[in-house]
């Protein structure tokens, strides 16, 4: 069966930088589209980057996070810089068929989450 599991979380102080990752087996690695969303609480789950071939970034993490995926490795991996407070959530990787999507209801494998936690 398809599994993803995350990796890499932890506290940081804001500014800092943490690199997740997410390691896929159960899958044929480069049929699927990678994307990463993450869940504050009382929040919805959003979209923060999904990458095929090349990246795709929300708004909110332009410019601060890269998304990157090793296809020898079944791997994918979300490098975050200057974070923020507000960038503390716990942080998903997904797995699509789609050949590129950003719409959460179209990713129908997940990991467990890891917990970021930014501090001020």
């Amino acid at each position: 069966q398809v599994q993803l599991v995350e990796s890499g979380g932890g506290l940081v102080q804001a500014g800092g930088s943490l690199r997740l990752s997410c390691a896929a087996s159960g899958l044929t690695f480069t049929n699927y589209a990678m994307a990463w969303f993450r869940q504050a609480p009382g929040k919805e789950r959003e979209f923060l980057a999904a990458i095929r071939w090349s990246g795709y970034y929300a708004d909110s993490v332009k410019g601060r996070f890269t998304i990157s995926r090793d296809n020898a490795k079944n791997t994918v991996n979300l490098q975050m810089n200057s974070l923020k407070p507000e960038d503390t959530a716990v942080y998903y990787c997904a797995a699509s068929l789609s050949i590129f999507t950003v719409l959460e209801y179209e990713y129908p494998y997940w990991g467990q989450g890891t917990q970021v936690t930014v501090s001020s």
